[in-house]
């Protein structure tokens, strides 16, 4: 089964986008009306410091996924969505044997999702490796938790 995230990238590109347009149209909306009639170095402060959070979270919860369990070999890609195209600097990439799967578990934070698979490398050892699924559909959730658990129970009885 192959699946990904890929209707989310242009979302994503707009999201950056008001980012930005509010970064330069928040402090002279807020400058004009005279809210914060303060300190207003204080002011400029605490706006680049909610500003640089906000962009911060946004960056590090919207990433690409996309699985991959068609053939003998699982693979999982996790890549950042902002300049992609041009660096990979945020690649996770994870290619398995099917039969080196040994569990895996959804985790649901308030507004992070992940993906842990644990797996077994060359030398007999459990190794985890986890994964931001935040992005992914429910549906999509569903199929791959589909696909893992079919992968996980061939191997039990296998062995």
């Amino acid at each position: 089964m192959r699946t990904n995230n890929s209707h989310v990238k242009k979302i994503i590109t707009s999201i950056y986008f008001v980012l930005l347009v509010l970064a330069i149209a928040l402090p002279i909306f807020i400058k004009s009306l005279r809210i914060f009639s303060g300190n207003p170095t204080l002011n400029s402060v605490i706006f680049a410091v909610v500003f640089a959070g906000l962009f911060f979270l946004v960056h590090f919860i919207c990433k690409f996924f996309e699985y991959d369990s068609d053939g003998t070999k699982v693979i999982l890609t996790n890549k950042g969505l902002l300049l992609s195209q041009y660096f990979n600097y945020r690649q996770h990439v994870l290619e398995f044997e099917k039969e080196s799967l040994i569990a895996y578990s959804f985790k649901n934070y308030i507004i992070y999702r992940t993906l842990s698979i644990y797996i077994k490398d060359s030398r007999g050892k459990k190794r985890r490796e986890t994964f931001n699924i935040t992005l992914v559909t429910r549906r999509k959730r569903r199929y791959i938790r589909q696909s893992l658990k079919k992968i996980v129970k061939a191997n039990k009885k296998a062995s």
